[in-house]
């Protein structure tokens, strides 16, 4: 299996240094650029697997570069942050990241969360029977969740979600109309819930609604109940 190579975009040597060190020890590949305009010349010329990102940037907001990249090609990315302001973090994951973490972190930290991605951006040829939830004995007809390769399959169509979206929507198929109010889907899905406001979950819901529409705009699977909280039910038709 070849090894991936994790483009790294932080202008901080040392920061960027410990990163190198942490991921090589991991046997990632890693390609290191301290400004955004290198970054974009990397993915042009060189096969990436994920970057992890710095918002602070000196030439480049990061979440700029995070649309440039996404407008080149679909890779993972994980901002790296040193704010803590809720507003950046949820900007950074509606357009387009896949998880975020604030400095100062932990280089295992860092190392399960791309274990993570990596594995759900795997899109691993054939899939075994173990491992996978078959919706119907949940009784979902609808969709199909794949444990091991982190993917949810809504309508025969496999779902392109961050790992919010996943880990939100995997919560609320399982327990089809159970009504989560937002503070449980919190505990059940975020790190760090504590750190985190409950209006995190709204945003994510709403890019899950419409990633669901795409596929599918007669069915609203995912149920707003007012003052309460979400709940999945995948025989919801739109009048």
């Amino acid at each position: 299996m070849n090894a991936k190579t994790i483009l790294l975009v932080e202008d901080e040597q040392s920061i960027a240094d410990a990163l190198i060190f942490s991921l090589e020890q991991d046997n990632y590949g890693v390609n290191w650029c301290a400004l955004g305009s290198d970054a974009l010349t990397v993915i042009d010329s060189q096969k990436i697997d994920l970057v992890i990102l710095d918002i602070g940037l000196p030439d480049i907001n990061g979440f700029d570069l995070c649309k440039l990249i996404k407008a080149k090609q679909d890779l993972p990315i994980i901002f790296l942050t040193a704010r803590q302001e809720e507003v950046d973090k949820l900007i950074g994951l509606e357009i387009g990241g896949d998880d975020y973490i604030t400095k100062p972190f932990s280089l295992r930290e860092v190392s399960s969360r791309i274990k993570v991605i990596l594995k759900r951006y795997g899109r691993s040829g054939g899939s075994s029977a173990e491992g996978i939830n078959a919706a119907s004995l949940m009784g979902v007809e609808n969709c199909t969740i794949n444990n091991e390769t982190l993917e949810i399959h809504y309508f025969n169509q496999a779902l392109d979600l961050t790992r919010y979206e996943f880990l939100l929507f995997k919560t609320l198929i399982e327990s089809p109309n159970r009504v989560f109010s937002r503070d449980i889907l919190m505990q059940h899905v975020w790190d760090e819930p504590e750190r985190s406001f409950e209006r995190a979950v709204d945003t994510h819901i709403k890019t899950l609604r419409a990633k669901l529409k795409k596929i599918n705009g007669q069915v609203q699977p995912i149920k707003t109940h007012h003052g309460l909280g979400y709940s999945f039910n995948d025989k919801e038709v739109l009048g």
